[in-house]
């Protein structure tokens, strides 16, 4: 443990000899120089009294949100800064193994104080992304409209408005009211259900409480489904006893039962009209370890007829491909959260782009695979990082066809 961070110390020393130098040669100005040293001592004096004071155990805890904001705010921008002192560095190095350099003169101060600059602009630019992600990227709820058609979908069904919702993490937010503009979008796309698929919280029940009058708003003809997800059994905090993270489970499902869900566990409900029916199936979590696998795909079909048209909720979207998709009976669509887009990346209309591609291939959108399709949503919240860049909150409109 202390050679590790002996190590993490080491690089970050290193880093802040490089951004220093390059603050060096853009300005002689001394109030400047120590402006920065004070603020940044201030900064990594916080971040390493957050990280050693975090306690798993404090179930209220903002530590981690304060120390990702700390780290992406103000420690990882810097990469830009000596990514370009370094090319500096490079091209002198080369200069002086190969000859290229005959005259005293090695040193640049126009090249070096130009990459400075670029390396401090870019820096400052991926700073205020991730402030402006905080202070109302998480905020910018979009409706996203996606038409699926299923071969069997009974005829009173087609037009029907499903609305999805994921991955709400409400302990992430202080003040309720900042959402009634999500719920207010929900409302207006008058929808005939809503489904949320899972993590309502981070980590306890009451996180939600402040938010059930809200939740109540959200109307749908035909009712508002749940599952849970991996933060909703509360696995990330110690309890005195198992039967306490087993009634902060119970009133959970509680809270959201009094905001107008039903929530479903490995079962299924179903949706007549007109004397038809589609199927609404709910599982229990179920993900790559370590995450739990309580997800039971043939309790949730019980009673339900193979050439029916089922829609499944399943919180985490690696049950697609490790169960959902080679289950003999027909899931015709399945919706998944969980990947968050990692509330970071590229997500334009032809160029999709997120870190948690690499962790999870199907991580946003629509996707197909041996004739089942699976939905990702990129979630209503956040989790650790209190905001979003580029990858926005999002709120599903499916029109089934």
């Amino acid at each position: 443990m202390q050679r590790n961070f002996l190590i993490i110390a080491g690089i970050f020393l290193v880093m802040e000899i490089y951004i220093y130098q390059a603050i060096r040669t853009l300005t002689d100005n001394f109030w400047i120089r120590l402006g920065y040293i004070i603020l940044y001592l201030g900064v990594y004096s916080l971040l390493i009294y957050e990280v050693l004071n975090f306690q798993r155990s404090d179930k209220g805890s903002h530590s981690p949100q304060l120390i990702s904001v700390l780290f992406l705010v103000f420690i990882l921008p810097k990469i830009f800064v000596v990514l370009f002192l370094l090319i500096d560095d490079i091209f002198r190095t080369g200069g002086y193994l190969v000859g290229l350099t005959k005259s005293t003169e090695n040193f640049f101060p126009e090249r070096r104080k130009f990459l400075s600059l670029v390396g401090l602009g870019l820096g400052g630019v991926l700073s205020a992304l991730f402030i402006d992600g905080i202070t109302f990227g998480k905020y910018r709820h979009t409706v996203r409209r996606v038409r699926v058609k299923f071969a069997n979908l009974p005829k009173s069904f087609k037009g029907y408005k499903i609305i999805q919702i994921s991955d709400v993490h409400s302990g992430s937010f202080s003040d309720p009211s900042k959402l009634q503009h999500a719920i207010d979008l929900i409302n207006e796309q008058n929808p005939d259900l809503v489904l949320f698929t899972g993590d309502m919280v981070n980590n306890i029940a009451d996180e939600f409480k402040p938010f059930i009058p809200l939740f109540s708003k959200i109307k749908a003809k035909d009712g508002k489904f749940a599952v849970l997800g991996n933060h909703d059994y509360g696995d990330y905090v110690k309890w005195n006893s198992k039967d306490e993270q087993n009634k902060n489970l119970d009133t959970l499902i509680n809270y959201q039962r009094q905001a107008g869900f039903d929530m479903l566990r490995n079962e299924n409900r179903i949706i007549e009209k007109n004397g038809e029916n589609i199927y609404i199936l709910g599982v229990e979590n179920w993900g790559l370890k370590p995450f739990p696998q309580y997800g039971d795909i043939d309790k949730a079909l019980e009673n339900v007829p193979q050439n029916a048209t089922k829609i499944l909720m399943s919180h985490d979207p690696t049950h697609f491909d490790y169960v959902v998709k080679k289950h003999p009976k027909d899931i015709h669509l399945t919706l998944s959260g969980h990947t968050h887009g990692m509330q970071f990346g590229l997500d334009l209309k032809n160029i999709k782009w997120s870190p948690v591609q690499y962790k999870y291939p199907k991580w946003a959108d629509l996707y197909e695979s041996e004739g089942k399709m699976l939905y990702v949503n990129r979630g209503f919240g956040v989790l650790g990082y209190p905001g979003r860049v580029g990858v926005l909150p999002e709120i599903t409109l499916f029109e089934l066809g």
